[in-house]
């Protein structure tokens, strides 16, 4: 999908630990590669723990 407020696409996604069962955390999420499959095309992807908007309005006020 488009996020307006990004300006650009977002997708979201699952991450899972085949090796441990529900073992995720930020070091596993930063660790892997990722892509997006859209029509039989795959394109890279970044993961991102951050929060996707600014909760502080930060941006509008700069």
């Amino acid at each position: 999908m488009y996020g307006h407020t990004l300006g650009g696409s977002v997708g979201m996604g699952y991450v899972n630990n085949p090796l441990e069962r529900g073992g995720v955390d930020s070091e596993l999420v930063n660790s892997g590669s990722y892509e997006i499959e859209v029509a039989c095309e795959r394109y890279p992807a970044r993961a991102s723990l951050e929060p996707l908007y600014d909760p502080g309005n930060e941006r509008i006020k700069s």
